[in-house]
C-alpha cells in the first residue's frame, strides 16, 4: 500500500504541504504535519496557505516555513515532495510550477496526470470500512507516503498570549455559521448563554469573524470580527465551547477545551470535534429543533467532569 517515498527523500529536503483554506481544515491538517515532523525530523516542512489562515500555523513547532499561496512562492521554494491537500485548479497549478520531484496528491483529484504519487481513499490506506474523521483523512496521506501507521493525534495551535489570569473562568460562544442549516437559532443562544452565566457561573463570550455582526448579543462581552491570533488567545483559556459546527469549534478542541457541538446540514463522524472531551447536539429536524434545555445539560455534564 505504501509508496514509501519518505525512504527516498533525501536528508534535509524540503517539502511543500499545501492546505489552502478553509479554517477548520487548516486546523485538523496540523495532526497530520506532526505526524510528517515525527517521522521525518531533518525536513524543512512548509505550509502553503492563504494569508487569512496562516495564523492557524504561527509558532507551530512541525513547520519551518510559511509560504503565502502563490505560485511563485511555491516555485522559489523549490521542494524535493510537495503534498496537495487541497485538490482544487489553484493548489493543481502550485504542484505544477513547483517541479518536485515527488508530487503527491489523493487520487480523486482532478488534473491527476500532475501527481506521480497518487494517494487512494484514506479507507483503502487505514483499512477500515466506516466513514473517517476529516482529520484522520489528511493523516492518511502521510501514512501512505511512508509514515507508520499509529494513532491520529490531536489537532495543536499555539496562542502568542493567554488571557489575563485575574480573568473569571468563561465559556466562549460562536453562534455563526456558513449557511442557514448549520446555524442555532440566535435567540437560543441568548437563552443559553444566560443559563450557562446563571446556572454554572462562567462568564459568556461571544465570538465571530470579520464581516459578521454579534447585534443581538449585547447584553453580553462580544469580540466582534476577531483576528485569528486573538481569538486563539481567548480560546486557550477557556472552560467550555459551545458553537456550531465551523472552524472555531475546531481551534477549541485543539486547545483541549470541552465543546458542545451543534450540527445541522454536516455530518459529525467528518466534521466532529477531534480528540477533546466534547458532546455533539443534532436533530432529525433540522438544527433550529435542538433545544436549549438538551444544549444546557450537555454544557453541565462537561463542565462537571472539568470540576472533578
Amino acid at each position: 500500500m505504501t509508496q514509501n517515498v519518505l525512504q527516498r527523500v533525501p536528508l534535509g529536503s524540503r517539502v511543500a504541504v499545501i492546505r489552502l483554506r478553509s479554517l477548520g481544515d487548516c486546523v485538523l491538517t496540523t495532526p497530520a504535519l506532526a505526524l510528517l515532523r515525527q517521522a521525518r525530523p531533518d525536513l524543512n516542512l512548509a505550509i502553503v496557505v492563504e494569508d487569512r489562515f496562516a495564523p492557524s500555523f504561527h509558532r507551530n513547532p512541525d513547520l519551518d516555513k510559511i509560504l503565502p499561496a502563490t505560485v511563485s512562492a511555491v516555485a522559489q521554494w523549490k521542494p524535493d515532495l510537495v503534498i496537495n491537500l487541497h485538490g482544487g485548479s489553484t493548489s493543481s497549478q502550485m504542484t505544477f510550477a513547483s517541479r518536485a520531484r515527488w508530487r503527491a496528491g489523493f487520487e480523486h483529484f482532478r488534473f491527476r496526470a500532475l501527481y506521480n504519487v497518487r494517494i487512494p481513499k484514506a479507507q483503502r490506506v487505514l483499512g477500515v470500512e466506516r466513514k473517517v474523521h476529516t482529520a484522520e483523512h489528511l493523516a492518511s496521506a502521510m501514512f501512505f507516503i511512508g509514515v507508520p501507521m499509529q494513532e491520529v493525534p490531536r489537532a495543536k495551535l499555539y496562542a502568542e498570549s493567554g488571557p489575563p489570569r485575574s480573568r473569571r473562568p468563561y465559556a466562549v460562544l460562536h453562534p455563526k455559521a456558513s449557511e442557514p442549516a448549520k446555524t442555532w437559532p440566535a435567540a437560543h443562544f441568548v437563552t443559553l448563554a444566560s443559563r450557562i452565566q446563571k446556572e454554572l457561573g462562567l462568564e459568556p463570550v461571544f465570538i465571530a469573524g470579520p464581516g459578521e455582526t454579534l447585534a443581538e448579543f449585547d447584553p453580553y462581552e462580544c469580540l466582534e470580527g476577531a483576528d485569528l491570533e486573538r481569538i486563539k488567545s481567548l480560546l486557550s483559556g477557556a472552560s467550555l465551547f459551545v458553537g456550531n459546527d465551523s472552524g472555531p469549534a475546531h481551534m477549541a478542541a485543539a486547545f483541549g477545551v470541552r465543546v458542545v457541538a451543534l450540527f445541522g446540514s454536516s455530518d459529525p463522524a467528518i466534521w466532529g470535534p477531534w480528540r477533546t472531551e466534547c458532546e455533539v447536539l443534532t436533530s432529525a429536524e433540522g438544527i433550529a429543533a435542538i433545544p436549549v434545555e438538551q444544549a444546557l445539560d450537555a454544557c453541565a455534564r462537561l463542565h462537571a467532569g472539568q470540576a472533578r
